[in-house]
């Protein structure tokens, strides 16, 4: 009988806060609850924002909270090699492309068609999609524009991969089965120029690698799992069961940010609240 394994996957580019609690606290109930394994997993592909010291301090606040992890802890920022093998891959199967456009001209493109009454599709948080200009370049113009150094994403053609997958997707939503809509995203990212993965890459290949049986995260992903799927059917990966929680919200309703500090964990323990405390006021 397979063994559940379940895991929390924060990004250490800020101070954890409720919702990071409460997230943190579900996945290690329902691990216990079905006799299962919790990891703990650093997102910290963003070597920028995200910092060995706020890696430390989540760590800390964690352990404060009573939330326990198998070791050792997985880093995406040491596995970049790993997450090569699959853009390779991608790339090899011309399913993704050099993408050259900024934010600005992507800003610029949807300001003219909304000049000229024309309405620009949007993904389901809001952004809107990539133009599709970049799909038709001239390999001689992609290698003549990569030559020059110019900054570029690696792009999924989202087209060619429903072609190439040719049957539509589900994934298991904790009993239910919900059906995947990766077209909704248009040409999502998958790599950078100077990093190869992205979010979306990166935390499939995880979740297959580690032996991820169950993802419990926030609400806020349920739709991103369409594009997860998609990318596990091409790369082969075996996917895991998913349940989205409900958000903690603040008390304007909305989202806790990191950069609030009268919802991090830090700053509610410098007041003297407990990690009972914590966990009656996230409902748990």
């Amino acid at each position: 009988m397979t063994v559940p394994v379940f895991r929390f996957a924060p990004s250490p580019n800020g101070h954890l806060h409720l919702g990071h609690a409460y997230s943190a606290l579900l996945n290690q109930q329902m691990a216990g609850e079905t006799g299962g394994r919790l990891l703990l997993r650093m997102e910290d592909i963003d070597r920028e924002r995200c910092t060995p010291e706020l890696e430390a301090t989540m760590q800390e606040d964690l352990r404060w909270l009573g939330f326990n992890w198998e070791t050792p802890v997985r880093r995406q920022s040491e596995h970049f090699e790993v997450y090569r093998v699959s853009l390779d891959k991608l790339i090899h199967m011309d399913l993704v492309y050099p993408a050259f456009l900024s934010r600005n001209d992507i800003k610029h493109a949807v300001q003219k068609a909304t000049a000229e009454n024309r309405v620009w599709p949007h993904d389901p948080d809001g952004a809107a999609l990539y133009p599709l200009s970049d799909r038709t370049l001239s390999p001689s113009e992609r290698a003549k524009r990569m030559n020059a150094g110019r900054a570029f994403s690696w792009r999924l053609n989202m087209d060619r991969a429903m072609e190439h997958v040719s049957q539509t997707l589900f994934w298991n939503e904790t009993g239910n089965t919900i059906q995947a809509r990766p077209l909704d995203w248009g040409d999502v990212i998958i790599a950078r120029k100077d990093m190869p993965t992205s979010y979306h890459l990166s935390v499939v290949i995880d979740d297959a690698l580690q032996g991820i049986t169950h993802v419990v995260r926030g609400k806020d992903l349920f739709h991103a799992t369409s594009i997860h799927r998609l990318l596990q059917h091409i790369l082969g990966l075996e996917p895991p069961i998913y349940h989205h929680h409900a958000l903690i919200l603040d008390q304007d309703g909305q989202k806790l940010s990191k950069s609030r500090k009268d919802t991090a964990l830090r700053s509610l323990r410098l007041e003297g609240m407990t990690p009972q405390q914590i966990r009656e006021r996230v409902g748990l």
